[in-house]
């Protein structure tokens, strides 16, 4: 019986990829802080949404930041694994946070379709317009350095903001041409779709990866049918289990029982080489066995 470990990571991030996302994120946050002063002031139920919007995308730029900034970071004796589960629970918490930011704007929109009230388009307007030119700014920084999938993830979000400032600027020239009072409670609505699919998916996303999950895009299946396949000398393989540490960083571990007289180094790193060209699986645990499994 044999064990093997496999320790390589290969984390593409670059200065250029840090920097990026930091100086967007600076952005977006700030600029959130504004909104939230400007739908105030303006009694813009849209901005206020938007903010709210910006508030989940400041926040998955901060966190993909700070995964950037971490893969630079080893394990030590008290996280042998490292610290990357921290943007995982942030991002959680973050989740349900913006869940009681969704109801909340839901009840205020109920509340300004039964009773309408007046809103200051033109502040209301130059913050948007403000906003949108933040947005796009931010987006053209990560468009520019996508070759990491943390930061192709972070212009995802931005272009979320992007649709949240247009409704904004949409609900603020309504009401000035028009003096319609609806325009605003029904638009901060589309901007709450926006925002509820983006809370869903971050929820579901970082629930599953907490729970130990198979990772997305990962089929036991089909790579016990690849092992054995490719690897003749690889009788079956057993005790299959897969999980990941974030989105991006699939573990995985499992048992062989191999032919007899064979030499194992040579399986075993023909393995790796399977797990890490076809399914993108770097780290990974193998017990390799001679005759029946001792953990049946």
């Amino acid at each position: 019986m044999a064990h093997s470990h496999s320790h390589a990571h290969h984390h593409p991030t670059g200065p250029d990829n840090e920097t990026a996302v930091g100086r967007a994120f600076v952005l977006i946050a700030g600029f959130m802080v504004v909104e939230v002063l400007g739908g105030l002031l303006a009694n813009s139920l849209t901005l206020l949404a938007d903010a709210g919007h910006m508030l989940l995308d400041a926040t998955a730029l901060g966190l993909s930041w700070y995964s950037l900034k971490l893969s630079r970071r080893a394990q030590d004796q008290r996280l042998s694994y490292g610290y990357h589960r921290y943007q995982v629970l942030a991002a959680f918490i973050n989740g349900l946070l913006l869940l009681g930011l969704i109801a909340w704007i839901l009840t205020e929109a109920y509340e300004r379709f039964s009773a309408p009230q007046q809103m200051l388009p033109l502040p209301a307007l130059t913050v948007a317009l403000i906003g949108l030119v933040v947005n796009v700014i931010a987006f053209r920084w990560l468009h520019h350095t996508q070759d990491n999938a943390a930061v192709r993830s972070a212009a995802l979000h931005v272009i979320g903001d992007i649709l949240g400032s247009g409704a904004a600027i949409a609900a603020a020239l309504v009401y000035y041409f028009t003096g319609w009072p609806y325009a605003d409670p029904l638009l901060a609505l589309v901007v709450v779709v926006i925002l509820a699919r983006g809370a869903w998916r971050v929820l579901s996303e970082s629930a599953h990866i907490l729970l130990e999950g198979v990772p997305h895009g990962i089929n036991l299946r089909e790579i016990a049918e690849a092992l054995t396949q490719r690897i003749p000398e690889v009788r079956n393989v057993h005790h299959l289990h897969a999980w990941a540490l974030t989105a991006e960083k699939p573990l995985l571990t499992l048992h062989a029982s191999v032919e007899e007289n064979v030499e194992l180094g040579g399986v075993v790193t023909r393995m790796k080489a399977v797990l890490n060209d076809d399914f993108g699986i770097d780290h990974s645990t193998i017990q390799v066995e001679h005759g029946p499994c001792p953990d049946d």
